[in-house]
């Protein structure tokens, strides 16, 4: 519609008419009363125009005038304009608001309507120009067409911006409006070709100058400029293109040092997990196994987060080159994302042995320990009792003995044989626990080996020398008439019942281990059955009392003089008693040590327990946020921005469950402490939580990445949501492999989607799809045929094109011109890769701006 001219400024439309009218050697005076006739009017749309209208009348009449008039408003019509209540009646007239409307029509059609800026039109494209433009500079802030330019700031920074060297900017004030808006028209009159349209009093006095007017004079530095926008809009274009090769650029670089770096980092710890050399004690298998749970908890994780980072930045490049039509990233040899994988599928299989050797290598330590002390404690009591042994065998004290004393001696030798025959055992499971420690490759079996040789060495001496002193007993035993039988009585019967209080307190004292709660309670029982015994024990330490206090009744019956201990035995009433008291005290300690014991296994069943409960809810949650980031995958309901969204929020979710993993992780660092190795209450592993937590981290990491692909394809490619929607839906009928089709499924999808094929075409769609021929189609290359024919991309020919305007039609370029044009960074760029120009038609120096543009896009020749 024609916009109404009131209040339009009479002298701003008349300079602007004249400014072209001067261009046919003519001008008007009265822009109410010059063009009534419609003469000049024709003339001045032949000059904006540059086209021939009609022969005008050449009559003076009315309708002379009328009809002049009516062939200019045609021809305004005839360019798209609709005049609305505008008729040449009212122009031949003389009307004043009819006429500035009609000339404000024609500076909208002429020297407004064609601006275009980033797909804006007349007004927002002069405005969007204007604030391009000035926005460099201080003091100016361009947001319409009216007290923005109160200051003259933004005209003055129009002209500085294309002729710097006509303005010195830096001292304008912005205090001084009227000096800055006349030093502007000054200039633009004077240099520029810009007739004087404005005043400035009127507008630095006016509280909101005249929009029309502004536009007007403002619209002509935009035609005055025109030619410098074509070498800008090229430059934008080059800095563009540039731009993304640039970032390109980084992002290969950071690629291939995270590579470096997670190789690096997997290539130091392999050989650390495959050292399997055992330590010697406990305590140092105990500190492997908390190194490695550092390891788990502290160092791992961290590169779990950077391989995962790694491919979901291999993606994004590679998305990134192939929608700007580069050629695909190769990453150094041994880099590419399977040469990772490869990798860390590797350190996973060391990692798994190397918990598993700690974990049995500490088990076997643990039973070496366990039996390394009871030897030894075997060991004291055995040397304990054979202490002085052998002095006593070989003492020849009978031959200068009584009859008695003999006798007593032959006896005393008969219950050492017995004692003897009773440690017989005691010596074998010397033995035999040697056996075992060498057979575990016990750390200290040469000491081992040395005790029990010297035991068994000892114990054959003690053997011979044994029999060697019966002999000599026996042949004197002919000699003797009397015994004394109640010694010897006593004598018999005490040894044994010493030996079984030595074995009593053995067995009370006996290290034991256990893994549960039914081992402890078969012990319990063991011990219980033992105090049952007790009471009979008792009746014979009373009956051997009973022999005792026999002898001493005869001895005080018959005045037999006791001027010795017993004969036969160095076990007295004294010796028997203490050790039956130590006995009963053993007692109460061996059980506090069972229910001590007992209350450690409770404690474990309950760590089991709590372990169970949680990984049998931790495990089947992971499994279900699997499937749900699943189902999120497929499901083409909903936007790719509503897919993102439920996504986040189970990333979310996903990280606010991280503290039950770590929770679960601390109690099975307790587990492994109170060295729990089994749990019959679930069929879920630390190890498979991990596994479980890690490919859930990735999946959603993974996929969300996908989608951001997607939504990248979508906005590069100028795909519709419902292009998008009905793209997936037809994947997703024909995907049989999980993300994949094969060549006869996607052959199936394209002709459900209207392709008529032959083979000769199908077989080049497939080297579309599937360059590297590995017989499957993904998603992301169905969606990049899918719209390779309409994509508009920047190519190869575009870049050489803008670069040609900036090199002013040559096939070459200077590198002051690429200073000149471009920004600082994108010219050094261009400047350090640019080939020198092979031509005599070129300054030295000159650049090869066509071979850098086609290697831009990967083509060795246009």
């Amino acid at each position: 519609r024609t916009p109404a001219a009131e209040g339009a400024p009479l002298p701003t439309f008349t300079a602007w008419c004249n400014s072209h009218l001067r261009k046919a050697g003519t001008q008007i005076e009265n822009i109410e009363e010059d063009f009534r006739n419609g003469l000049k009017l024709m003339l001045l749309l032949e000059v904006i125009s540059g086209e021939r209208l009609p022969r005008p009348d050449k009559g003076k009449m009315r309708f002379h005038k009328i009809a002049n008039v009516n062939k200019a408003l045609d021809f305004i019509c005839s360019k798209g304009v609709k005049l609305v209540s505008i008729g040449a009646e009212e122009i031949v007239d003389g009307n004043v608001k009819m006429t500035l409307g009609m000339i404000w029509t024609i500076i909208l059609r002429f020297a407004i309507q064609d601006i275009s800026v980033e797909e804006t039109s007349a007004k927002e494209g002069l405005l969007l120009w204007c604030q391009r433009k000035t926005a460099p500079y201080r003091n100016v802030n361009v947001q319409n067409f009216h007290i923005s330019w109160k200051d003259g700031l933004a005209l003055c920074a129009l002209i500085h911006r294309h002729r710097p060297d006509l303005i010195d900017y830096s001292k304008l004030r912005k205090d001084d409006p009227i000096g800055n808006l006349n030093t502007a028209f000054e200039v633009a009159e004077k240099f520029l070709d810009i007739p004087k349209m404005l005043d400035a009093e009127d507008i630095v006095n006016t509280p909101k100058p005249d929009e029309k007017a502004i536009m007007t004079y403002v619209s002509c530095f935009y035609h005055a400029f025109a030619g410098a926008e074509q070498a800008e809009t090229a430059a934008n274009r080059i800095c563009k293109v540039l731009a993304v090769n640039q970032e390109n650029e980084k992002l290969m670089e950071e690629y291939e040092k995270l590579a470096s770096e997670l190789l690096e980092w997997i290539r130091r710890t392999i050989p650390w997990l495959e050292n399997r050399v055992a330590e010697q004690t406990m305590q140092a298998m105990q500190q492997k196994l908390e190194d490695f749970r550092d390891y788990r908890r502290v160092h791992k994780p961290p590169k779990v987060q950077e391989k995962c980072q790694l491919e979901i930045n291999f993606n994004t490049l590679q998305t990134k080159l192939r929608l700007s039509n580069r050629p695909a990233f190769m990453p150094s040899e041994g880099k590419m994302v399977s040469d990772i994988a490869n990798a860390w599928k590797g350190l996973e299989q060391v990692e798994k042995g190397y918990e598993e050797w700690l974990l049995t290598e500490i088990h076997r330590l643990e039973r070496l320990e366990h039996l390394a002390e009871k030897f030894r404690q075997k060991c004291s009591l055995h040397e304990s009792w054979t202490s002085g042994k052998e002095e006593l065998l070989v003492q020849k004290d009978y031959e200068s003995a009584s009859l008695m004393e003999v006798r007593a001696l032959m006896r005393k030798h008969e219950a050492f044989e017995s004692d003897l025959a009773a440690h017989q055992d005691r010596v074998e499971q010397i033995a035999a626990i040697a056996q075992e420690l060498n057979e575990l490759d016990f750390h200290d079996s040469g000491t081992i080996n040395s005790r029990c040789q010297g035991i068994c060495d000892q114990w054959d001496n003690l053997g011979t020398l044994t029999q060697k002193r019966r002999d000599s007993l026996e042949r004197v035993e002919k000699l003797w008439e009397t015994i004394d039988q109640l010694f010897l009585e006593f004598a018999k019967r005490a040894a044994p019942f010493n030996n079984w209080m030595d074995g009593a307190m053995e067995d009370l004292q006996d290290m034991f281990i256990v893994h549960s709660i039914e081992e402890i309670q078969s012990l319990i029982t063991a011990h219980d059955q033992f105090k049952a015994t007790l009471p009979e024990a008792d009746k014979e330490r009373m009956a051997t009392l009973g022999i005792h206090n026999e002898i001493l009744k005869i001895a005080q019956t018959y005045g037999i003089k006791l001027v010795a201990e017993n004969p036969y035995t160095v076990l007295s009433i004294q010796h028997i008693n203490n050790k039956w008291e130590s006995v009963k005290q053993l007692v109460p300690m061996r059980d506090q040590m069972l229910q001590e014991e007992v209350a450690r296994q409770q404690s474990n069943e309950r760590l089991r327990r709590q372990f169970a409960a949680q990984s049998n809810i931790i495990g089947p949650w992971i499994q279900t946020k699997m499937e749900e980031i699943s189902h999120v995958s497929i499901d083409i309901a909903g936007s790719l921005e509503e897919q993102m969204s439920s996504l986040k929020q189970c990333e979310q979710n996903i990280v606010n469950y991280k503290s039950n993993i770590d929770k679960l992780e601390g109690d099975h660092q307790l587990s492994q402490e109170g060295l729990i190795f089994d749990n019959k209450h679930t069929n879920y592993t630390m190890e498979h939580i991990r596994v479980g937590w890690e490919q859930l981290l990735t999946t959603i990491a993974r996929t969300i990445n996908e989608v951001e692909n997607q939504i990248l394809t979508r906005d590069a490619k100028g795909i519709s949501q419902e292009q998008l929607n009905e793209f997936r839906a037809s994947f997703n009928h024909f995907d049989r492999r999980n993300g994949m089709m094969d060549p006869d499924d996607f052959r199936a999808c394209l002709i459900s989607m209207g392709y008529d094929l032959g083979e000769v075409e199908f077989a080049r769609i497939m080297t579309l799809v599937d360059p590297n021929n590995t017989s499957v189609v993904t998603f992301q290359a169905f969606i990049d045929f899918m719209t390779r024919e309409t994509a508009e991309t920047d190519t190869a020919e575009q870049v050489i094109a803008s670069f040609k305007i900036l090199a002013s039609d040559k096939t070459y370029i200077t590198v002051d011109e690429l200073r000149r044009e471009l920004p600082p960074e994108q010219a050094e760029y261009c400047i350090s890769r640019m080939t020198k120009y092979i031509g005599n038609d070129a300054p030295p120096g000159a650049l090869d701006y066509i071979s850098f543009s086609s290697a831009l896009y990967g083509e060795s020749d246009l």
